[in-house]
């Protein structure tokens, strides 16, 4: 059947007879396997309840639904008097509704609900008794911590939004679920402090979920470039975590959280740069120590993007800077280098992503086989060969084990490194500091859904700094709550 009589099937609304109603459903279908239908007597009237296999659970619909309904006696059995007494005094589940189109209940039968179809009756009845395989709440594999929570998000969007609930019980929380995507009708749940985030963001996010047309979203990928602003920014302006106790102080601070079925990552709007050198645990340490901490990821950063490229600089452009001794040990490592030394550097670091890729993508038993194969072919081998030097090595080592330090930032850092080793390399110090004045206009100018990434910075806020300069005790945050909506331009 073609895709333009699929649609007009599916938009057509559900017909009172029972027989022509399973016909449709059955066209529709199209001998789906996993389609089940059971026809059945209620109360002397012949219906039909309608399931998907392996999306619900069997003991449940068994006890909540099969059980009683066969015992269902109603004394003038019509549809409408049928459909009332169960409405009134059967509760099957407590996850009810009411589908009129054919488009409508392939959407509730899909997604593990029970549908009964009634002779008479213009309408069906869907009852929630989904129970697929799904995998169990678990510790993120992304986002380690020491002193936080140890659960993570999953796959499944309402096992995600009871784990937000569980920690944020206020009525203020809210969670809007929405359907998107025309052929994967994918629930996605809008998360939000009432009290909390200016309506006008809600109103914006809302309106450019509207504007997409997708056919299936798979995962956050999909979403976020419809939610990003249009002016090209270096940095991510949507968030991504995998954890409810992240996603519930956002919400706190006046973000929107979405959360997408089927990926265990949940969407955070707006996104702050000074956001991607916090973490929980921050948060559990002493504020001195967290202070350090934090302050140790802002040098990392700077060590993994232009550690490599003022090496180039200095080496090629500007040996003046170095004292004696450092020069001769590096001129006396390089001048059996047989490429120059910007080509050394871009190849070192196109091997290691190569490697990484390889160690990612492997399956877990040969990715350490990866590892230590690369290490002795670029450890030993190269350097020993004279392929590359070994100042190189180390110093794209380092800067590789920087960028571990604020993950969140690893494609924009990998980028960014490779751009300011090219601007050193034929550039010099004058180079890096073209792309880093760039880079920095880059910043100041990002904004998401109007409100700069840069703040507390970049326009100057002295009340957020208290969390971005420094972490102060919860005895001076508690003096006043400054939410994103005081960011908004």
């Amino acid at each position: 059947m073609s895709q333009n009589e699929t649609e007009r099937l599916l938009n057509q609304f559900i017909l009172p007879d029972l027989s022509q109603n399973l016909r449709q459903i059955r066209t529709i279908a199209e001998g789906s396997s996993d389609l089940l239908v059971n026809e059945f007597v209620l109360s002397g009237m012949p219906a039909a309840l309608l399931c998907c296999e392996g999306m619900l659970s069997t003991a449940t619909i068994t006890e909540l639904i099969l059980h009683p309904i066969t015992h269902v006696t109603v004394d003038e059995p019509t549809a409408a008097n049928v459909f009332a007494y169960i409405r009134n005094h059967q509760l099957y589940s407590t996850d009810r509704a009411e589908a009129k189109t054919y488009r409508d209940l392939f959407r509730f039968l899909n997604s593990g609900f029970a549908v009964l179809v009634l002779e008479g009756a213009d309408s069906a009845l869907v009852f929630g008794v989904q129970g697929y395989d799904k995998r169990s709440v678990s510790e993120p594999s992304g986002e380690d911590n020491v002193m936080g929570a140890k659960d993570g998000f999953i796959e499944v969007v309402r096992v995600n939004m009871s784990l937000l609930r569980r920690r944020m019980k206020s009525p203020q929380l809210k969670l809007e679920l929405f359907v998107k995507g025309s052929k994967s009708q994918t629930d996605l749940c809008l998360c939000y402090m009432a009290d909390r985030v200016p309506k006008a963001l809600i109103a914006q996010i809302k309106a450019r979920l509207d504007e997409m047309e997708l056919e299936s979203i798979l995962s956050s990928g999909y979403l976020q470039p419809f939610l990003e602003n249009r002016r090209g920014c270096l940095f991510d302006t949507i968030g991504t975590t995998q954890r409810p106790d992240v996603l519930c102080a956002k919400l706190l601070e006046g973000r929107v959280g979405l959360l997408i079925d089927g990926t265990p990552f949940a969407l955070v709007i707006p996104k702050l740069f000074c956001e991607s050198f916090q973490t929980m645990d921050d948060y559990c340490y002493r504020p001195s120590y967290a202070t350090l901490v934090r302050w140790i990821k802002y040098a990392a950063f700077l060590v993994a993007v232009l550690l490599p490229s003022l090496y180039l600089a200095i080496a090629l452009h500007h040996p003046e800077l170095l004292n004696r001794t450092l020069l001769l040990i590096l001129a006396d490592a390089e001048q059996n280098a047989p490429i120059s030394l910007t080509a050394e550097a871009i190849g070192v670091l196109v091997i290691y992503e190569i490697i990484r890729e390889a160690g990612l993508r492997l399956p877990k038993a040969v990715g350490g086989a990866v590892s230590i194969v690369a290490g002795l072919i670029i450890g030993d081998a190269a350097v020993s060969s004279g392929l590359i030097s070994t100042p190189m090595l180390t110093v794209t080592a380092i800067a590789v084990i920087a960028g571990f330090v604020v993950p969140d930032l690893a494609q924009s850092v990998t980028l960014l490194r490779l751009a300011f080793i090219l601007a050193g390399g034929f550039l010099g110090l004058f180079g890096i500091s073209l792309l880093g004045a760039a880079v920095l206009f880059n910043l100041c100018a990002g904004e998401s859904f109007g409100f700069p990434i840069m703040a507390p910075l970049a326009p100057l806020y002295p009340a957020g700094l208290r969390d971005t300069a420094t972490r102060v005790g919860f005895r001076k945050m508690q003096s006043g709550n400054f939410t994103v909506e005081d960011y908004h331009e």
